[in-house]
């Protein structure tokens, strides 16, 4: 069973294990990275399978503060690595499926997740897609290993309507 868990100092070793290909690390940075970036606006979080963490990610609570086409209402998703080992079983499509109750639950004052994922990590962009993310066909231009697809999943509950 794969859940999603807030990031606490128990998990340090556990994430530091966690490792991408060399060709993917400039898309999402490594775990020593990850660890070195938790802020009052940067939650970190871990990616579990049973008890065995096999990825993570963070939420950024301030992503509006730094890409102009996130609203106020959006919470920002970056970092989001799944184990090189783990890969290709369908566990980062399940990850990002999750994601969004996972979100509802604990950010309740967010409308939307926003993401940007490199024009050159197809599997990446597939990933998200069958996850439930949008491509907004617009691209992010600023990122630092080239062009971005801006992303995006809403948070809004679906009522369902009784008679």
């Amino acid at each position: 069973m794969l859940t999603l868990a807030p990031f606490t100092a128990t998990h340090v070793e556990a994430v530091k294990r966690v490792h991408l290909a060399e060709e993917q690390i400039q898309f999402a940075g490594t775990a020593e990275s990850f660890l070195e970036d938790q802020s009052e606006t940067t939650h970190l979080h871990v990616i579990k399978v049973a008890d065995e963490i096999i990825g993570y990610f963070k939420f950024d609570i301030a992503y509006s503060n730094t890409y102009s086409f996130c609203p106020k209402s959006g919470l920002g998703l970056r970092a989001f690595v799944i184990d090189s080992q783990r890969q290709g079983q369908g566990l980062g499509t399940l990850a990002a499926t999750t994601l969004v109750p996972y979100a509802q639950a604990r950010y309740p004052e967010f409308e939307s997740i926003y993401l940007t994922v490199n024009c050159r990590n197809p599997a990446a962009i597939t990933c998200y897609l069958k996850g439930g993310f949008e491509d907004t066909n617009e691209k992010y231009l600023g990122g630092p290993a080239g062009p971005q697809h801006i992303m995006k999943a809403s948070l809004f509950r679906k009522h369902s309507s009784t008679i």
